[in-house]
């Protein structure tokens, strides 16, 4: 029986496809076990019952997911909603959305700044945006405090120029967790979106200001769109961390202003509540989850923000 060339190049694509899926199932069963398995147990713990030091009773239990939600009076059993945990989420969330909303305000301008520089100069201010990723989270958050606090930089100023008699409480607070979000998260803001700035054709940004466009007319309705897939992806990228940030509200916030990474670590440690910190867990990636799917959608509509 003879083959048509047709159904040869066919075979020999399904022979292609089958060998690189071959070559490449080493490092995706890797890559599953590794972040595969630890969410696996990590769900697994939260159907279990809460061990007396801190461990876990291999029995299966809901009280953790009940915990999450709801609470149990220790007097007379009567249930109500987890008020602090809502509490918690709601402020997690508050603070990675405004921390998102500084970032895109700060992020934006600096990613056409550099954008709009000469081809030569731009790689120095990339350099100059990246720097702080050389040094920890937890050194950063440190120079924040020292700049905030009392006796730091910003109320020394104030003070010797006469504009506040007494220091101002900032550290501590709420304000002083997103101050210090921001800046450590700024740079994957702008990294986004100077990759989509660099492909944006400005003879566009040109012919609309020919055509007696505004320039908030011509930043609305010519560039954000053509960039919105970086904007998303730098969205999400400062949102997701944001949201699940330890180090940052327990330095800047002192551990009184929990978020929900401190929540499920004070689970993990003092509360010696395993089952309810996995639920908790498994609960925040959901949410990551729901963030990712929302800027998957949102691409696949922009078609990848290609443009001509």
């Amino acid at each position: 029986m003879s083959v048509t060339p047709a159904e040869l190049g066919e075979t020999i694509r399904r022979k292609d496809i089958r060998g690189r899926w071959l070559l490449s199932a080493p490092a995706m069963l890797l890559i599953g076990a590794a972040s595969a398995g630890p969410l696996l147990i990590v769900v697994l713990y939260s159907f279990l019952a809460p061990g007396s030091y801190g461990d876990v009773k291999w029995a299966f239990s809901t009280d953790g997911w009940f915990n999450v939600f709801l609470s149990r009076d220790i007097f007379d059993d009567t249930v109500s909603l987890a008020d602090a945990h809502f509490s918690i989420f709601w402020r997690s969330v508050r603070i990675a959305l405004a921390t998102t909303a500084l970032c895109l305000l700060l992020g934006f301008p600096t990613a056409y700044f550099i954008a709009t520089r000469p081809q030569h100069s731009r790689s120095l201010w990339l350099f100059v945006i990246t720097i702080p990723f050389w040094t920890n989270m937890l050194i950063r958050a440190f120079a924040i405090q020292e700049v905030i606090r009392t006796e730091g930089l910003v109320n020394t100023l104030l003070m010797k120029l006469g504009l506040v008699s007494a220091p101002i409480q900032m550290l501590f607070t709420d304000f002083a967790i997103l101050l210090g979000m921001t800046y450590v998260h700024l740079p994957l803001m702008v990294l986004p979106l100077y990759a989509s700035l660099e492909k944006l054709d400005f003879r566009l940004v040109e012919a609309a200001y020919d055509l007696y466009a505004s320039r908030f007319n011509v930043l609305m309705k010519v560039i954000v769109p053509l960039v919105k897939p970086g904007l998303i992806a730098g969205s999400i990228l400062v949102f997701i961390p944001a949201l699940s940030s330890y180090v940052i509200p327990r330095v800047l916030g002192g551990g009184k202003n929990l978020m929900v990474g401190n929540l499920i670590e004070l689970q993990f440690g003092q509360g010696r509540n395993w089952p309810l910190g996995a639920a908790l867990s498994v609960t925040l990636v959901a949410i990551v989850l729901v963030a990712l799917l929302f800027y998957v959608r949102n691409v696949g509509k922009t078609g990848g923000g290609a443009h001509g």
